[in-house]
């Protein structure tokens, strides 16, 4: 293929681009949802949840049904919905009991909720490195940045690939820490056999719209400790207005917000769940086409797939080694673009960069009085993340469902083009 490529004129400097034609829009919604909405707003409720102790405490029927179709499919006991991803990551930091001078274990390499929960309760985030090929947090630096005031750890399963959790679990038990796994990019994706979403204390899933399944905006924790359930119910639905009445003297002071899903979007999100195979296995198939055509290109590191894990691809990342190919990425990612193909950069820039942390505004946290430790958010503190993001990986969300193998051939194709002639960007 490179020999068939050279010497052919880059579309940036005025050659034929590889594409032409704008690629599909993935829509996953269809007859099922729209049926199941229309329902819905036949009975005229959108939502059952009061805040009071009593029968609708915990919402509505549709709300019920998909926290029992979601326990049975990923065989845990607890499925507790929230309006959001973020929502369910504040409410497993409350039901932690993390607060006012604990520390948290965070990736810098992932979305900014990730790492404000812990602040949500006034605790510091502590930033670990992450895995150059999983790019989840790396258990070595996990470990390197235990301190007595260490309260858990918050993993996340990026892109679509499980961090390693046996390693995980490990500290977090020789430790006594809690462990929640952030799975929001990970429906369908598995750890050793196991689902991913209930391999630590509490799981959250997200709904957001981008993700392989969706309901507009929406969420799903998942947990197997009854207790662990009851605080995030609690939380989910102003714990404070009803903690008397539940009669749970552990749960006395627990604050709790509006993190309610409503009927309607339970709905969706219940037509959504029976679509997750269908919809995940053709991400899987074509991250395949991609990992076979540019593993064979020097320079390039394509995305893998651990040992015993099941990745689902949520963005297709592979690495960039400027240095040998002797363009800068930027330049190497401006002429794939020119090709009709748009990739992407960096994924975030490394959350500690972000002004919150290196100015240090914020309420409490590592300014709170009740800290006594240290925390650097200095830059350097994640040399393998800030390599990822500045210098080495870039990505594609290019792959789902609605794409055809044609599609994908040619995202291989302009790719590939480029480097068969990259000589011409210098």
């Amino acid at each position: 293929m490179a020999a068939i490529l050279e010497k052919t004129k880059l579309a940036l400097l005025g050659g034929q681009p590889v594409r032409t034609k704008p690629f599909a829009h993935c829509n996953t919604i269809g007859a099922e949802e729209k049926r199941a909405v229309a329902e819905v707003m036949e009975t005229g409720v959108l939502s059952e949840f009061v805040g009071v102790w009593g029968d609708y405490f915990n919402g509505g029927p549709r709300v019920r049904g998909l926290e029992r179709e979601w326990a049975d499919y990923f065989g845990v006991k607890h499925a507790v919905t929230i309006n959001s991803n973020t929502s369910g990551l504040f409410a497993a930091i409350g039901a932690l009991g993390v607060g006012p001078g604990d520390e948290v274990i965070v990736s810098p390499y992932t979305m900014s909720a990730s790492a404000i929960a812990p602040l949500v309760y006034g605790a510091t985030p502590v930033f670990a490195d992450i895995d150059p090929i999983s790019y989840c947090l790396s258990p070595a630096s996990v470990r390197a940045r235990i301190t007595p005031r260490t309260k858990a750890i918050l993993a996340v399963d990026i892109f679509g690939h499980p961090a390693e959790w046996d390693e995980l679990r490990a500290i977090a038990k020789e430790h006594k820490l809690g462990l929640i796994e952030d799975a929001a990019q990970i429906p369908g994706g598995k750890y050793k056999g196991q689902w991913a979403g209930p391999l630590g204390d509490i799981g959250i899933f997200s709904l957001n719209y981008h993700k392989t399944i969706h309901c507009g905006e929406g969420g799903v924790a998942v947990t197997n400790d009854d207790h662990l359930a009851d605080r995030l119910r609690l939380i989910r639905n102003h714990a404070e207005t009803v903690v008397k009445a539940q009669g749970d003297a552990r749960n006395f002071g627990l604050i709790g917000f509006n993190y309610r899903m409503t009927e309607l979007h339970a709905a969706i999100a219940s037509e959504q769940l029976k679509k997750l195979e269908a919809l995940t296995a053709p991400r899987i198939e074509y991250a395949g086409i991609l990992q076979d055509r540019w593993g064979k290109i020097p320079g390039l590191q394509p995305a893998t797939c651990q040992r015993d894990c099941r990745h689902v691809y949520y963005v297709f990342a592979t690495q960039y080694d400027e240095a040998l190919h002797g363009v800068p990425r930027a330049k190497f990612l401006e002429a794939v673009k020119a090709e009709g193909v748009p990739l992407a950069s960096g994924y975030v820039e490394p959350l500690y960069l972000q002004p919150i942390y290196q100015q240090r505004v914020m309420s409490c946290g590592p300014t709170c009085r009740s800290y006594t430790g240290e925390v650097s958010y200095a830059r350097g503190l994640c040399p393998t993340t800030e390599l990822m993001h500045f210098s080495r990986l870039f990505y594609t969300p290019l792959i789902h469902a609605h794409l055809s193998r044609a599609d994908v051939e040619d995202v291989a194709l302009a790719v590939e083009k480029v480097i068969a002639n990259i000589s011409q960007l210098k």
